[in-house]
């Protein structure tokens, strides 16, 4: 028995059968049902693990339909349209369901109509019973109030003049009960019996193409699901040509046998369909998660799903039969299998941004984020474009410290020239070539207006090393400048 505290009394939130046949009914005190039957085992209930445990029984049902919504806190619907002859029909589908769940442990009550509201009715007042189109009215005519999904008070106010059916709702006037008991309840009543439309709003977004595999022998090793990795993406090859399409996101659903379920996502930068290029993402992310992927008992239900697909641009082979790379083909591939075993900001690209203060004059975004901006009509343009203004920037360093880091500089040739030795790091280094300078102001439209200058350097010290130093501020009466490390050059 699972109790919980409701208004500062412990009450009964759940009973199993042998507690049902003690009479005890869900709300009742527990200091009652103590007096009643001292021996009763109560549990404190756990409204977080319930719900991680409605998630992942979510996830299993995902099993008969990709359609799967959470309703309240212990109950599914599943959108099972177009989905019931892939196992034989209703009747089979509600058989399969129940047994799989009966092994799993659980003691589930379905039901199964053509509205929702119907549903939730067969399944609480007509457990495992299949209610044909049609006859919902009459099915719901003798149930209970309850049976519409209505609150607690809106039910208490019906019983009170009497009405204590759904079929006495049926036969009532509709405009004085919308007036007196709100029009939730008429609602509820046109939901039921498919007057009113309602939508099932799955917890997750339905993937666009998907192809699975049912094995009667469950896989467990890595090689085995990674072979049938490849057969799924040639079959769902097949339906992207037909779309002319690729793949932008791939998703790897891995059903247990005991119900627990594991999702595996890569990302693509370019849109993809070749069996072997989507084999080779997954071997990196099933090498990355290693052990993490409990086979248990085997693995019953393989999915592969394309979860964002773009258009896919095919090229033109040359006589001999073979495709000319656009140049940056074999780099996509090589930041998407980096990116997919140790995450997307594994691989970082640089690109612009209208500044000319060095430490905002870039932004680095993943790889894949930003290939998936550019499509292929933009690609060339943007990289000429790019190219032509890095020709226009002056040497510096491809990376940039986080912060620039203070340097002591004890004497320089000139008031406002480079410095002759500088310290960093503890360690002295003497300038045997210098560069400069390059001034860059302030923003004055982000900084203050007496912001000091930059002087940058291109610094070489005696034993070859090259460096990126700026000095901020002039030299005058009323201040000393101070002296930076920006970069350092490759």
């Amino acid at each position: 028995m699972i109790s919980h505290r409701e208004n500062n009394t412990q009450r009964i939130a759940g009973l199993d059968a042998r507690a049902e046949a003690l009479r005890l009914k869900p709300g009742m005190g527990i200091a009652e049902a103590r007096a009643m039957h001292p021996d009763i085992d109560v549990v404190e209930a756990d409204p977080e693990a319930d719900r991680r445990l409605l998630e992942g029984l979510a996830d299993w049902c995902d099993r008969y339909t990709p359609l799967v919504a959470i309703d309240g806190e212990n109950g599914l619907f599943l959108d099972i349209s177009g989905c019931a002859h892939l196992f034989g029909g209703e009747k089979a589908l509600l058989a399969d369901l129940m047994a799989r769940f009966f092994h799993q442990g659980f003691d589930v009550r379905p039901g199964l109509a053509s509205t929702p509201g119907a549903a939730w009715a067969t399944a609480r007042f007509a457990t495992g019973q299949i209610l044909a189109p049609g006859n919902e009215r009459k099915f719901l005519a003798r149930l209970p109030l309850s049976a519409l999904r209505i609150d607690a008070r809106t039910k208490a106010s019906l019983e009170s003049v009497g009405l204590r059916s759904v079929g006495a709702i049926m036969d009532g006037p509709r405009a004085p009960l919308v007036r007196r008991f709100g029009a939730e309840l008429i609602e509820r009543l046109d939901q039921a019996l498919g007057r009113l439309e309602e939508a099932i709003s799955p917890r997750l977004p339905v993937a666009p193409l998907s192809v699975e595999r049912h094995l009667a022998d469950p896989l467990s090793l890595i090689d085995d699901i990674e072979r049938l990795i490849g057969l799924l993406a040639a079959t769902l090859k097949v339906d992207l040509e037909r779309r002319e399409e690729g793949a932008r996101a791939l998703e790897l659903l891995l059903f247990r046998v005991d119900g627990m379920v594991s999702r595996i996502t890569v990302g693509a930068s370019r849109p993809i369909r070749e069996p072997v290029l989507v084999r080779r993402l997954f071997h990196e992310r099933l090498a990355a998660l290693g052990e993490t992927i409990d086979a248990g008992y085997g693995f019953d239900l393989v999915r592969l799903s394309a979860l964002s697909t773009a258009r896919f641009e095919a090229r033109q082979a040359d006589l001999a039969g073979e495709v000319v790379e656009d140049g940056g083909e074999e780099l996509a591939i090589f930041a998407d299998r980096i990116s997919a075993r140790l995450g997307e900001a594994a691989v970082l690209e640089a690109i612009p941004v209208e500044s000319h203060l060095p430490e905002r004059a870039a932004s680095a975004r993943p790889y894949a984020q930003e290939e998936a901006r550019k499509d292929g009509a933009e690609r060339p343009a943007r990289a000429a474009q790019q190219a032509t203004r890095r020709l226009r920037l002056p040497d510096r360093p491809i990376r940039l410290f986080r912060q620039p880091e203070p340097i002591d500089v004890p004497a320089t040739e000139i008031p406002d020239g480079p410095p002759l030795n500088f310290r960093w790091r503890r360690a002295l280094h003497r300038v045997a070539r210098a560069e400069g300078p390059e001034r860059i102001a302030p923003e004055w439209w982000r900084q203050a207006a007496d912001a000091p200058t930059r002087d940058y350097y291109r610094i070489e010290d005696a034993e070859g090393r090259r460096y990126w130093l700026y000095r901020q501020g002039l030299y005058n009466a009323q201040a000393v400048p101070r002296w930076f490390l920006h970069g350092v050059f490759a």
